[in-house]
């Protein structure tokens, strides 16, 4: 049986119950990402009557239950992860889908690709926390990322110092072609930045 996604036992319980709770016969569950490889990128977990089955969905059959994991979607459901933890209340579902944003990269992937894969994983998560993010815009035949800031970021006093002691050294320490960085972004706009 192929994984597409790994289901804790207790999600797995959950989802089972929560399917008898549906009274349909052969109801599964579907899972599939919205708006895939994007900033925008949502896992959906949905319920899914045997009409409902699209041609080209994957089955991963479990002891308790049927998922359908939608064809598309696979390569960003890479390293995915249902749970389910129990609380006082009842207990919360949680998706993790590190990569529904941007499908994994190996060595073999194109600089570009590897990039974008290490500013979306590693290096946004921390500039959220301060409303910002950072994109590429291009890379040099020198080996110079081209970056733009955005949000929190732009127009920040800080940026500076988390260019070059954060993203940059990131990027250098983890993609052998990247020689340094270069900031794009208009700095003069400051209503949004972070620090002034």
């Amino acid at each position: 049986m192929t994984t597409y996604v790994t289901i804790t036992p207790d999600a797995e319980t959950y989802l089972a119950e929560l399917l008898e709770k549906q009274n349909v016969e052969g109801m599964a569950v579907r899972i599939f990402i919205t708006q895939p490889g994007t900033k925008y990128a949502e896992t959906c977990l949905a319920y899914c009557k045997p009409e409902e089955v699209s041609a080209n969905d994957e089955l991963q059959a479990m002891e308790k239950l049927k998922v359908y994991v939608e064809a598309m979607s696979i390569p960003y459901l890479e390293d995915s992860k249902i749970d389910f933890a129990k609380d006082r209340m009842g207990g919360q579902l949680t998706i993790k889908a590190p990569n529904a944003k941007m499908p994994k990269v190996n060595a073999d992937s194109p600089v570009e690709d590897r990039i974008n894969y290490l500013l979306y994983t590693e290096i946004n998560p921390g500039l959220a926390a301060h409303g910002g993010e950072v994109s590429l815009v291009d890379f040099t035949e020198e080996g110079i990322a081209i970056l733009k800031f955005g949000g929190g970021c732009q127009g920040c006093s800080a940026v500076d110092m988390t260019l070059k002691d954060g993203v940059e050294a990131s990027l250098i320490a983890k993609i052998p072609e990247v020689a340094g960085v270069r900031d794009e972004t208009d700095h003069s706009q400051t209503e949004n930045a972070y620090f002034k």
